[in-house]
């Protein structure tokens, strides 16, 4: 994997543990970002003329690569926006369970609206709570991340599955952005009806682009009223033919941003996915272990069988500054430090950042 590095220069002067902040962006991006603003400065509109079908190719490129199509995907800026699009497309006053602490662009959108919000409570015991919860406030939605970004811990997805099979009104709107690119994920397999994630993170696109999938059945729920002129198939469509997903695709789409994205997914699959993700769960698991060991995880991480590739650790400002200046480039969330590994970190990063840590 030391071929895959080269291509990350920001591994080169630090130890980077922070991509659940930020992750690195590889060097053909970069490259191929660049030849396309060359493009566009050269040629002008005729470089824009073949736009539409270079967004169908991406979005054919993303929804393969979560196995759902094309017409189920749509490409947006970032999770919020799409989030939002979706909140503002329900009817009001509807049930929404929530978790407590979930990330701020999955809450506050709910909280902030005509709706009637119960909570779960993130521990240990996650799918249970989650459960009590539905069976004590049956919910119409219930709005989570698949991975919290506070503390890494990541739903189970049997359980998922399991609590659709008992609820199957219930609808699963979902943010990967702290899960998507880190292992194997179908859409069509999942439970879920909704996802949306930003890509700036484990999917290293860089920021101002990600994507939002929806299945058929989940449509009949949701009404979208974003729309705008790129909404439309045809110059002479009218407003109301605007297809479902377009809703989330009002104006111009930005080809440098959503061919990153896609260049992105490239970049992965030309590694094997399998290689990459069998390497942050094999780091993972022994970063775990070690951590267990000197007492660094919490009971909501420490006593869950999987678990994701973030970690809270448990550390004052004093330890945190302790790491930026031996060039540990990690967060303070939670009160705790939060770390994070990917394909491109290795068991050597893992040994300095416990050296430090002891």
């Amino acid at each position: 994997m030391e071929d895959l590095r080269k291509h990350f220069p920001a591994l080169e002067s630090c130890t980077y543990l922070n991509t659940a902040s930020n992750g690195g962006i590889p060097k053909p991006i970069i490259e191929w970002r660049r030849q396309h603003d060359l493009g566009l400065m050269n040629q002008a509109s005729v470089f824009r003329d073949n736009h539409k079908l270079h967004i169908e190719q991406i979005k054919e490129t993303v929804s393969g690569f979560f196995e759902t199509t094309s017409a189920e995907t749509a490409l947006i800026p970032n999770l919020s926006f799409g989030m939002n699009t979706v909140l503002e497309g329900l009817p009001k006053g509807q049930k929404i369970l929530l978790l407590k602490n979930d990330y701020p662009s999955i809450n506050w959108p709910v909280e902030t609206r005509d709706f009637d919000v119960c909570y779960a409570e993130i521990d240990e015991n996650l799918e249970q709570n989650i459960e009590a919860a539905v069976a004590r406030h049956k919910p119409d939605i219930f709005m989570f991340s698949m991975v919290q970004w506070l503390s890494g811990i990541k739903i189970d997805f049997d359980f998922l599955k399991q609590l659709k099979s008992y609820h199957p009104n219930l609808l699963l709107i979902a943010d990967g952005t702290q899960y998507l690119g880190t292992e194997n994920f179908s859409f069509s397999d999942n439970a879920i009806d909704v996802v949306g994630a930003s890509a700036y993170k484990w999917l290293t696109a860089g920021y101002g682009n990600g994507f939002i999938m929806v299945k058929e059945a989940a449509r009949e729920r949701i009404f979208p009223k974003t729309i705008g002129f790129n909404s439309a198939e045809r110059f002479e469509s009218l407003a109301s033919e605007t297809a479902f997903m377009k809703h989330f695709e009002p104006g111009h789409q930005d080809t440098l941003n959503y061919g990153s994205l896609e260049q992105a997914i490239l970049f992965q699959k030309s590694f094997g996915t399998e290689n990459l993700y069998s390497k942050i769960s094999s780091l993972s698991e022994k970063a775990k272990a070690h951590f267990t060991e000197m007492n660094l995880l919490k009971n909501d991480s420490l006593l869950r069988e999987k678990h994701s590739s973030i970690f809270n650790l448990k550390g004052d400002k004093e330890l945190f500054q302790k790491l930026k200046k031996n060039n540990i480039i990690c967060s303070p969330r939670g009160g705790g430090i939060r770390v994070s590994f990917h394909y491109y970190n290795t068991e050597e990063e893992l040994d300095k950042l416990l050296h430090f840590l002891k």
